[in-house]
Order: structure tokens, then sequence, then C-alpha cells
């Protein structure tokens, strides 16, 4: 393989792993001048990779769909395969890394011409895997965007409507994906807020590539979970109460972490805390972790209300009998 041919499949393959590449990053990654660079990317063209660049001190080299798909990778026919196997397998959370399969996904339909696009689209929707139940529609399109801003780590901008109905912009760093309850989320840093949000991604829409770059803040894969979980429990509830606990808010959100959203003041020393569940023993198990020693009251509807009532009753007469021998 002469010199030449090695160094446009390694142009290729930088390509492909970055949605947009400054030009002088990808000649000093090439070990080439900038002029040599221009040729090697002419030589992609000529192949049938639709590269495109713009000018400028931010401009550089990316990626886009072309007119047809690249010679010596697929034909249109396993192009099209292997999309729809990879939309449903994202769609419906088939495999155990989803991060993988959504950027596979993004990196194949990124050089598919618009007709076979259309075609994969039209065909997945029809394929319905049995045994699983679908959450909210998710554009695959959207979600492949958001994997690659977050392997990127590149801030993006959108429109979010949240579970009250209400829009708004967010420019946020993209953290992590991930699948649960039925629904895809976003962990992003939200930086007009300046903290951690978790977004529901069937409530997002016109994301926009910023191509600003950012340097991941650090976060355990534990972190990860339990944003996620908690995000997973934001949600109404079947049976829901308020507690209302003598414990100053901010002293509230140090005890609690993430589990404290929603928690407003009711005044200067008490806390109002929603907190829910499948029934009164879950909203049981939520009150529990209410620290040792805070006073508070509960606003509980019935009949949940009786029903905890009766339960913490027994508990306590078990309590209060003596062991037998």
């Amino acid at each position: 393989m002469s010199d030449t041919t090695s160094r446009a499949l390694s142009l290729l393959n930088l390509l492909q792993t970055h949605r947009h590449w400054p030009g002088t990053e990808l000649a000093r990654r090439l070990g080439v001048t900038e002029r040599t660079l221009r040729r090697d990317v002419e030589r992609l063209r000529e192949l049938g990779y639709r590269i495109e660049s713009s000018p400028g001190a931010s401009g550089g080299y990316r990626l886009e769909a072309g007119s047809a798909v690249p010679p010596l990778l697929l034909t249109d026919e396993e192009a099209v395969a292997m999309a729809i196997g990879l939309r449903v397998a994202a769609s419906q959370r088939l495999v155990a890394g989803p991060e993988t399969t959504v950027t596979a996904l993004a990196k194949l339909e990124r050089v598919l011409p618009a007709p076979l696009r259309r075609r994969v689209a039209a065909l997945a929707e029809a394929v319905q895997p049995s045994g699983l139940t679908a959450g909210a529609a998710v554009s695959s399109e959207v979600l492949g965007e958001l994997a690659l801003a977050c392997r990127d780590h590149e801030r993006v901008r959108f429109s979010y409507t949240s579970a009250a109905g209400e829009v708004s912009k967010r420019r946020v760093e993209p953290h992590a994906l991930a699948p649960a309850d039925r629904h895809w989320y976003l962990l992003a840093w939200d930086v007009e807020r300046a903290d951690w949000r978790t977004f529901r991604v069937d409530r997002l829409e016109r994301v926009e590539h910023t191509r600003v770059l950012f340097e991941p803040r650090p976060l355990t894969p534990e972190e990860v979970e339990e944003f996620i979980l908690v995000a997973r429990s934001w949600v109404r509830q079947p049976v829901e109460a308020q507690a209302v606990m003598e414990l100053p808010l901010d002293r509230m959100r140090e005890h609690f972490g993430q589990w404290g959203q929603g928690a407003v003041a009711e005044n200067a020393t008490h806390t109002r805390w929603p907190v829910g569940g499948a029934d009164f023993r879950e909203t049981m198990y939520g009150l529990a972790w209410i620290p040792a020693g805070v006073e508070y009251t509960v606003e509980l509807a019935e009949p949940a209300r009786s029903e905890l009532r009766e339960t913490l009753g027994r508990m306590l007469r078990a309590l209060d009998a003596a062991p037998r021998a």
C-alpha cells in the first residue's frame, strides 16, 4: 500500500471518529502540511466521500452524507439491513452498551444517501420486536447527534419541553446517554444553570451543534447511575405525598443530594419535599430517609393515608411485643 493510500485511509478514519476536525489538527496528526491535507481530502472526495470544508480560524473538515454509499464499505442492501438492526437495538435497548449502538447508527446514517435513509426509516417503523414495550418515540437522528456530542465533548443547544409543558432553550455540555424505564435520558451540565441536569430525550428537539469543545467534568459511573435513577423517579406517581420537615432548604439539599429535587423552602426553617411511589409502601420508604431527629408533617390523601397508618401501627405493636423465648 502506497504512503498516499495509507495516509488517505488514516484521514478517513479520523473523519469518522469526530464530527468536526480543525485543519491544523488533522495535518498535525497525519504529519503532513495543510496543502498535502487538502490534496488528500480531494482524493477522498473523488472516491465518493462527501467532505465539507469551512474556512476561518474555527474552520476545518467534517464527513457528510454523500450521493451514494462510499465504495468498499457496504452495498445498499447491507447498509439498509445494518441501519435497521441498529435502529431497533437503539430504540428497544437490546444490547448492554446503548452508547455504542447509537454512535454506530449515527456513523452509518451520516454517510447514507437520502433515498436510503428514507428507506431505513420506513422499514424500521414496520419492525416491532415482540415481547418488548416501547417507550416514548425518540428520533434516531436526535439520539445520534447527542451520542456524537457526548463522545466529542461538544456543547449543544436544543429546545426542551418540561413535564409541565414549559418550553425552554438549553445550552449544555453532554456527558452521557442512558436508557431507563422505556425512555432515553441525557445527562448534561447546564451552562446557564451551572449544574447537572437530566433530560428526557423524547422531550428534546432542534439539536444545534456549537462546535465549542469542553473539558468533561469528572463523574463516576455510580454518580451517573444515580442521576438517571433520580430522573426516572421524577415523574408523577400513583401515590404522592408532601413532607414538610423542620430543616432549612440548604441543609435538606446537603443531606439528600440529587434526591432533593423538587424541594422548596416553606419558610426560613422548613422545607417542603414531594415524595411518592407506586403505592403507600414506596411512599413510606421515601419518608424513612428523612434525617434522624428531624420532625415533619405529611400531607397524604386517602386511602393511602389509612393504609400507611394501619401498617405502621402493626409495626409498632410488633416492636413493642416481648420477643418469644
